[in-house]
């Protein structure tokens, strides 16, 4: 086993987290302005992990994220401005209030270089959770400084054969050498927190393993101290494929970018294999309740779903948007089709007038559809509805006649309903 690789030791930090109260991290690099599902796990790791005591520390990628994780993707990030970076973490923030208990008085103070440790202003204090973004010892760094303290730990030949790295240099586009420093930096990381304030564990998806690994043997050379890594699966399909994709992009957490609604139609909609995953991954219920509702067979398997998506929907936008989206769904299964919770997209009401607006692309606007190709075949096959009417010509077009009182119920398929009004 390569040097760079530690002792795998899940008794001594189980042993650590019994008779200590710990501060661990996990790092969120701002590759968007708004967190998805994929950084929803993590989060309830941190929760779980406040609710015993332990000290959460997110960190903001705020350096990082200069780079970006080259971790299970084909090509290179689209690099980002600095002012895009910093906009991108203070938006996470907000997110991170929502879930998390932050003690926003706590402060750290960045370092000039390589070799100047930062300081805290104090102690967290018990039972709340603190931010930092890397920016503030990454950007200070100069290069040769860091290539010769940090970059000379590392081994280029054990590098290569982490998975991060192996599957980019077996395609065509290859790994530059931007990204390749990558593993450096995140493994800095660490040790910096460890150095200046006592940080014990880093947590992260299983993709990150290599890069906590790499942080967890810096940290004992630099400083000689044991730390431990601890990743948690990251949330997929039945069949391997990532969780939280939609027609419109990533499943997002705020609800300006995927609205509740149809946030909670996700859930209600995932597939019958996905019930216990979801339940255990993405909810507190005990485990007994977990398996006794995945273990539902038939149709009582969408009673399982039905929690599923209120229990998902309330962590992420809190219990009252959650019952209403659980009364809107519960309309559309009972076949009325319209609710006042149920999405709604306004359009201007000249788009409808004389020869009116083609169906396929109202729908492809309004988020049913991700192309009027797709459009077209979904109304061909017979699933597209107006007000509950089937429409199966392709080249329908929508007009003021088709507006009741100012509005419309626009149907795909069984389970999708939006209700378009005139601006």
């Amino acid at each position: 086993m390569s040097s760079l690789i530690p002792d795998n030791n899940p008794e001594k930090f189980r042993e650590l987290l019994g008779k200590e109260k710990i501060k661990f991290y996990i790092g969120f690099d701002p590759t968007a302005d708004c967190l998805h599902i994929g950084h929803f796990i993590p989060m309830i790791t941190m929760m779980y992990m406040q609710k015993y005591g332990h000290t959460p520390v997110f960190l903001l990628g705020g350096g990082t994220g200069e780079i970006g994780d080259p971790s299970g993707k084909a090509d290179m990030r689209q690099v980002m401005t600095i002012d895009t970076i910093d906009e991108n973490c203070r938006q996470f923030k907000k997110l991170f209030d929502k879930y998390i208990d932050f003690d926003d008085e706590w402060k750290y103070e960045g370092n000039e270089g390589v070799y100047h440790p930062g300081h805290q202003n104090r102690e967290p204090l018990p039972g709340k959770a603190v931010s930092v973004n890397n920016a503030e010892w990454i950007r200070p760094c100069k290069f040769t400084e860091f290539a010769r303290y940090i970059g000379s730990q590392f081994n280029v030949n054990t590098m290569l054969r982490a998975d991060c790295f192996k599957t980019r240099m077996e395609r065509d586009t290859g790994l530059t050498f931007f990204e390749f420093s990558y593993m450096l930096l995140q493994s800095y990381d660490f040790y910096v927190m460890h150095r200046d304030f006592g940080l014990m564990a880093q947590l992260g998806g299983n993709d990150q393993w290599s890069n906590i690994i790499g942080g967890v043997d810096l940290t004992r050379k630099l400083c000689g101290d044991e730390v431990y890594g601890l990743t948690v699966s990251l949330l997929l399909k039945s069949d391997g494929q990532k969780m939280g994709k939609t027609v419109g992009g990533a499943l997002w957490l705020d609800e300006r970018k995927t609205p509740v609604y149809d946030f909670f139609q996700y859930w209600r909609n995932v597939d019958d294999a996905d019930v216990n995953t979801c339940l255990r991954m993405l909810t507190f219920l005990p485990m007994e309740e977990v398996n006794r509702l995945s273990a539902l067979e038939g149709a009582e398997i969408n009673k399982a779903k039905e929690v599923l998506a209120f229990e998902v929907t309330k962590l992420v936008h809190g219990e009252e948007k959650a019952q209403k989206a659980l009364e809107a769904s519960r309309a559309v299964f009972a076949g009325s089709g319209v609710s006042e919770n149920m999405p709604t997209k306004a359009f201007e009401a000249s788009l409808f007038a004389g020869e009116g607006m083609g169906l396929a692309a109202l729908m492809k606007e309004a988020g049913l559809e991700p192309s009027t190709s797709e459009a077209y075949r979904t109304i061909q096959g017979g699933g597209a509805r107006i007000n509950g009417e089937q429409i199966t010509d392709k080249k329908y077009a929508v007009t003021e006649a088709d507006f009741k009182d100012g509005e419309l119920i626009l149907q795909k398929g069984k389970k999708k309903f939006m209700k378009i009004t005139l601006a």
